[in-house]
């Protein structure tokens, strides 16, 4: 009697390549700078650790070059925010400055005109518009913690979600402003992007679950 071989697990499905995630970062770039054609000084762009970060620092890149000014980027660390797991202390550096907003000298800061003060990334999101931005969203729950995160270091002028893809199945009501890709998937499914140094071939994929 022959015995059963267990199925071959079903191959990634390539839904998108590295060209095709190119031009959706960018549409989603003109998307942020047609929301902000007055105060495109007060927006950062804070990428949620750790697939977050990556789009946010290709988004900054693209809102630089079209602002002509560097965009402040933000890593933001919510594994202290989230309700999903033990609530653990918020880190050290939940709130870390990567790039585009170094802390003003106190030369730098006495020179800002006092009727438009530019904020400060480094000094936190007071008076800032907070672009909040994920790799992939789903139940919602990231998404909310970085909501946290921030209400936690300031009061900003407002926040605002970029996401590259949306996969549906949001268990909180959160709603991104700006999306890359809708991607409805199965529950037991894995959206897996690869972008970025070290990710290999670029592209996003959808891994079907067992």
């Amino acid at each position: 009697m022959t015995a059963l071989q267990p199925p071959s697990p079903a191959a990634p499905a390539h839904v998108l390549d590295g060209q095709g995630i190119d031009r959706v970062l960018t549409r989603l770039a003109h998307e942020i700078r047609e929301h902000h054609p007055e105060d495109f000084a007060r927006v950062v762009i804070a990428g949620i650790r750790e697939g977050g970060v990556v789009v946010a620092r290709e988004l900054a890149l693209r809102l630089g070059a079209m602002w002509r000014h560097d965009v402040p980027l933000v890593a933001l660390d919510v594994s202290g925010f989230r309700d999903d797991r033990p609530r653990q202390p918020a880190p050290f550096r939940a709130w870390e400055v990567l790039a585009g907003d170094p802390p003003p000298g106190p030369s730098e800061a006495a020179a800002r005109p006092r009727e438009h003060p530019r904020p400060s990334a480094a000094e936190g999101p007071d008076g800032m518009v907070v672009v909040l931005v994920d790799d992939v969203i789903q139940t919602g729950r990231t998404m909310r913690a970085a909501f946290d995160l921030v209400a936690s270091r300031g009061r900003p002028a407002a926040i605002e979600m970029a996401v590259l893809v949306d996969r549906g199945g949001r268990e909180v009501p959160v709603r991104p402003n700006h999306v890359g890709r809708n991607l409805p998937v199965a529950p037991a499914d894995w959206v897996e992007i690869r972008f970025g140094p070290g990710t290999g071939e670029p592209g996003i994929f959808v891994v079907p679950g067992r």
